[in-house]
């Protein structure tokens, strides 16, 4: 099956059937889908898994916390976004206490910070801040650098494949 990014699926996708997370969204799987998202810059790809109740979860959040912004949506931002996919997977049957989380993004591609961190690591803090806070454990992650990704989150088995221009894909 083709995919958004012009590569192959390796067949093991589950139901076959593709999922597509934009910017500030996310979707949780229960049937095995495969959830993706593209354009991480210094966004942040929140990915979670249940291995047990086979649930699995992709947030696309774009700014580290709701309460530096007056309105948009929970799923816009990395501590509101994460506690939000946390919740509504418990909804579809996870349990937080099996949950495990990869993460890819938070790049600097653009720094307009004075002599701070930029978005894309103040992203990255804030999810790993968050997971931490609902003792859940991040097994793998791909972040900062000065380059884009896009995910693929196989929902059969919660693994997750982080591709960028001119870089070999990572298996997570």
């Amino acid at each position: 099956m083709k995919v958004y990014d012009g590569s192959e699926t390796d067949g093991d996708a589950g139901t076959g059937e593709q999922r597509k997370v934009g910017i500030a969204e996310y979707d949780i799987v229960t049937n095995g889908a495969e959830l993706t998202t593209s354009g991480l810059g210094s966004c942040i790809g929140v990915a979670l898994y249940d291995t047990k109740a086979s649930v699995a979860g992709l947030v696309h959040v774009m700014l580290p916390a709701a309460d530096e912004m007056e309105d948009g949506s929970p799923a816009k931002f990395a501590d509101s976004g994460t506690e939000l996919l946390i919740e509504e997977m418990e909804v579809a049957g996870a349990d937080r206490t099996r949950l495990e989380a990869k993460i890819a993004g938070g790049s600097d591609m653009l720094d307009f910070s004075e002599g701070g961190s930029g978005i894309g690591d103040r992203n990255a803090a804030q999810v790993q801040e968050t997971l931490a806070q609902y003792n859940i454990p991040v097994v793998g992650e791909d972040v900062g650098g000065d380059y884009g990704r896009s995910l693929r989150l196989n929902g059969t088995n919660g693994d997750l494949v982080v591709t960028s221009a001119n870089r070999e894909k990572l298996h997570l």
